[in-house]
């Protein structure tokens, strides 16, 4: 049987890629307009097996949204996968550069392939998905417009790749998060990672205080993200990923710091993630 999960975006996005690095190539992906959609049918497991959510990115830096749907969700974090965003300029087959007047993809892509792009007179435009732009290319057939998108993209709707690796900054990741239900017995094997969520009741030195005792637990505090408390006056609650050598550390310093803080939640416990 196989795993089906809701992602963000199109057939041949990097969500699906991700997906595919972490399941298996036979994972079944159901397509969402956004993060929201995502969170819901990952919730229902009569609708899917979980869902991929990109959390952070190297160059943009953390999805703030994301984290506050992850803390209103029902979900839990079973994994994570660091992939590397490689661009490329896909065309139909048998165009040529020269052939090309109009390039199409997300807002984001062609920021981040500019320098390639400014070396021609191409109108530049903007789409609402990557995947989304190399699917009406090899629907529309044209002879004149390329798109920007992954290889995924162009292998599933069968494009060329005229230029590969366009982007500018060749060192960027997109952190993944692989979520399923909390239900979900499942227990990663040598775990070495958490996520949690905490805040304390702001008096000075009460945030010290709880990451004193996490670093005296011998754990590394790999991101701390902070994020407001809704309907509160400045408050705010604190996203902490923290890596561990055994999962009874981790436990220890959750049992030390629960008294110290006014609320706590593991959001996932599972193996640090490879970098693709």
């Amino acid at each position: 049987m196989s795993v089906k999960v809701s992602i963000q975006g199109y057939e041949g996005s990097f969500h699906q890629q991700a997906a595919r690095m972490y399941y298996g190539h036979k994972v079944e992906v159901i397509p969402c307009n956004n993060f929201r959609e995502v969170v819901k049918l990952a919730e229902n497991k009569k609708e899917a097996n979980g869902g991929v959510m990109a959390i952070e990115n190297s160059i943009a830096g953390s999805i703030l949204p994301n984290y506050n749907l992850l803390q209103r969700s029902s979900l839990t974090i079973r994994g994570e996968l660091y992939l590397q965003i490689k661009q490329h300029l896909l065309v139909n087959p048998g165009v040529q550069l020269e052939d090309i007047r109009e390039v199409h993809s997300h807002t984001m892509a062609l920021q981040q392939c500019f320098s390639f792009l400014e070396k021609y007179n191409w109108k530049l435009v903007e789409t609402d998905d990557t995947a989304l732009s190399a699917k009406l290319l090899q629907q529309h057939r044209s002879k004149h417009v390329a798109a920007i998108a992954g290889k995924l993209a162009a292998d599933l709707f069968g494009l060329e790749i005229l230029a590969p690796n366009i982007h500018t900054l060749k060192n960027n990741y997109t952190r993944f998060l692989f979520l399923e239900p909390a239900g979900n017995p499942v227990q990663t094997e040598d775990a070495d990672k958490a996520s949690v969520n905490f805040h304390t009741d702001h008096t000075r030195g009460s945030l010290a205080r709880v990451l004193t005792m996490i670093a005296e637990g011998g754990i590394n505090l790999s991101k701390l993200q902070s994020a407001p408390i809704p309907g509160s006056a400045f408050k705010y609650s604190f996203h902490a990923d923290m890596e561990f050598e055994q999962r009874g550390q981790f436990e220890k310093v959750m049992e030390k710091i629960k008294p110290n803080v006014e609320s706590l939640r593991v959001f996932g416990i599972y193996k640090r993630g490879l970098w693709k």
